[in-house]
């Protein structure tokens, strides 16, 4: 029996969509949330997405000019955000071809492992410069943005796909 063939097919990604994508996550991350600590961190899931999707385009510069945004766009220490997004932009490039093999529910788990790593240097990173543990809340957002990951993935996906065209003549 033949595998089912999908309905569509993905063209190259836009320069452009990656720049919206990420201006728009930068938008979301700087809106003046009640408690930081249970929304998402929009900037490192998209930065997950592009890193896993097309590791060739999205690289650790990218990360690191991300990550100095936000520092500077936060005001908290300068190069914690741009060490976080960089091993994140790493680690995800690395596990890129294993993330893709499995299903939106698996992809889900390793993007919530990505992120709980994440916040977890930047919790480290925040008491090694002396600050205070901020309580075990801080998990909630990587979380709920591993659960945001089929959407997200379907919404960055979206301009890329174009319906096939089925031709029964093709052997392909």
């Amino acid at each position: 029996m033949p595998a089912e063939r999908p309905n569509y097919i993905l063209l190259p990604v836009r320069i452009s969509t990656i720049t919206i994508s990420f201006f728009c996550a930068l938008l979301l991350n700087f809106l003046p949330w009640r408690s930081v600590a249970l929304v998402p961190d929009f900037v490192a899931l998209v930065l997950v997405f592009w890193c896993v999707r097309h590791p060739r385009l999205i690289g650790l510069g990218v990360a690191w000019c991300l990550g100095l945004m936000m520092d500077a766009g936060n005001g908290v220490l300068l190069g914690q955000h741009a060490l976080t997004y960089s091993l994140l932009a790493f680690v995800s490039m690395s596990l890129s071809r294993r993330i893709l093999w499995f299903g939106w529910l698996q992809q889900s788990l390793h993007v919530a492992a990505l992120l709980i790593a994440a916040q977890a240097m930047q919790v480290l990173i925040r008491l090694v410069a002396g600050g205070q543990f901020p309580g075990w809340s801080l998990l909630v957002g990587p979380i709920l943005a591993a659960l945001t990951w089929p959407v997200l993935t379907w919404v960055l996906l979206a301009p890329q796909r174009r319906p096939a065209e089925i031709d029964e003549t093709r052997p392909i």
